[in-house]
């Protein structure tokens, strides 16, 4: 690569202080120590939207910005788990194309699901961030150390988290998080450097929506 143009573009001091200066430090610094990142499904990795066709559920909706940012914390060993309250295959192979670490479907009981993804990681409450968008999300998010919510996430949720994206479920928020979490733990510029790196990018397989379904079963 020219040395004009440095990989990656900028130190990491140079993005923990872009975090700083978005969350500020002592929030900055509870970041910095999360291992493992839970997420909702609807309204978080999705936008949302429930489109049924003849047959079910026929189309789910998901953010390319989204998947690279759980690619770069999959990278640099941050932990990612979905836990969700609906069963949806698509859900399923969508986390499973980014090689989640966790898989919890149709979980109403959250905080006995979250137990188990915690024994599966080998993660502590402490070092987890649980990002939701519904009143089911909060008994989770009481057990962690950090949690986050989306814009339209009712009061109860929004009030109690210690962030809210800018960005709305399926739109970018998980890749907002993701950035904040590698940039405040320094973690961000090694995260880019391995993109780079063969050996450890995703597989065709991985990076294809045409992929038969057999393959994900």
């Amino acid at each position: 690569m020219n040395d004009s143009r440095p990989w990656p573009p900028r130190t990491d001091d140079d993005y923990r202080q872009e975090a700083v200066i978005l969350v500020g430090d002592k929030l900055a610094d509870r970041l910095a120590k999360v291992r493992l990142t839970v997420f909702d499904a609807d309204g978080v990795l999705t936008p949302g939207n429930l489109i049924y066709g003849a047959d079910g559920e026929a189309l789910k909706e998901f953010h390319s910005h989204d998947g690279l940012g759980l690619v770069m914390g999959r990278l640099v060993g941050i932990k990612r788990a979905v836990l969700t309250g609906r069963n949806s295959r698509i859900v399923d192979r969508r986390c499973r194309e980014l090689r989640f670490d966790s898989i919890k479907l149709g979980r109403f009981d959250k905080v006995e699901a979250l137990k188990e993804i915690l024994a599966e990681t080998g993660c502590k409450p402490a070092e987890t961030l649980y990002m939701g968008d519904d009143l089911i999300d909060l008994p989770a998010m009481y057990e962690v150390g950090c949690a986050v919510a989306v814009p339209s996430a009712p009061n109860e949720i929004r009030q109690y988290c210690s962030y809210v994206t800018k960005s709305e479920g399926g739109q970018g928020a998980v890749r907002e998080v993701m950035d904040l979490v590698l940039k405040s733990a320094g973690l961000y510029g090694k995260a880019l450097d391995l993109l780079m790196r063969k050996e450890v990018q995703p597989t065709r397989a991985e990076l294809s929506s045409d992929v038969e379904e057999e393959t994900w079963q």
